[in-house]
């Protein structure tokens, strides 16, 4: 009898850890070169898609992810969380924080989107 109540036990478990498992790898995308500019779920990095440059003046980071997402969506996303992080809005795709700004650029349509990430010292 013991046997199966370990069972059921590590079964709830295994049950109960998996959103924890999928927020946890969810929270650790993030727009390549940086690591701690949050990536959006549904876009992905664009290969050899980016530079990274530090400067004494700061760093300037390009990147670009494309996905199966609108405009508006990312837009929503990046408006929503970026001033959790210390961004404020500088603009409709701009943002500013602590001696740096980042830009947001698109191509593409909806559906099949690029966004370029620029971020540089001001």
């Amino acid at each position: 009898m013991r046997p199966l109540i370990v069972a059921l036990l590590l079964g709830c478990l295994v049950l109960t850890a998996g959103p924890f498992v999928s927020m946890v790898s969810a929270a650790d995308k993030f727009v390549p070169g940086t690591e701690d500019l949050p990536l959006m779920p549904g876009l992905i990095p664009v290969r050899n898609g980016g530079v990274v440059f530090d400067k004494p003046q700061g760093r300037i980071v390009e990147a670009a992810a494309k996905g199966k997402v609108s405009r508006n969506a990312v837009m929503k996303f990046y408006q929503a969380s970026l001033p959790q992080l210390g961004w404020t809005p500088a603009g409709t795709t701009r943002f500013q924080r602590e001696g740096e700004k980042l830009s947001l650029d698109f191509t593409g349509e909806d559906g099949n989107l690029t966004v370029a990430f620029t971020l540089e010292p001001q």
